[in-house]
């Protein structure tokens, strides 16, 4: 077997693409929603009246992006805006009836692509690379 690509940061762009590529063509089949939605949908989901900037910080990415996928997510009905209680300028996202429903249409999808990566990698390589992967989000990096 050829050593490992030392490009780590390449590898990791071409594994992220290439496992993209398939999670949201499985996804998209079984419940009509790409990985980023089902991300934002299991975001909303696990705390329901999550405003769009507290999306955006638990997503990883910018508000201009989360504004763009809240409105594809509102305009499939998979969640509803309403305002904040508090914060005048702000709405709050909730998970409609379909927004669950998605969600359960997709588990079995991500389910499967887990066990998949599971059998690939072996019980401890999954386990570390989750690890190292959430160290690598939870990093402080200099811009």
């Amino acid at each position: 077997m050829p050593d490992p690509d030392p490009r780590l940061f390449f590898l990791l762009q071409r594994a992220t693409h290439q496992l993209r590529t398939v999670a949201d063509r499985r996804c998209l089949a079984a419940a009509g929603v790409t990985t980023a939605q089902i991300g934002a949908l299991f975001a909303v989901h696990d705390r329901p009246g999550i405003t769009q900037r507290q999306l955006a910080g638990t997503l990883g990415v910018r508000e201009s992006a989360v504004t763009a996928l809240v409105t594809r997510l509102t305009g499939a009905g998979l969640v509803a805006k309403r305002a904040h209680p508090r914060e005048h300028r702000a709405v709050v996202l909730e998970l409609t009836g379909d927004g669950h429903a998605a969600l359960r249409a997709a588990r079995p999808e991500i389910d499967r692509f887990n066990g998949e990566l599971r059998a690939l990698l072996g019980d401890q390589g999954f386990n570390r690379t989750a690890a190292a992967l959430e160290r690598l989000v939870q990093a402080e990096w200099d811009d």
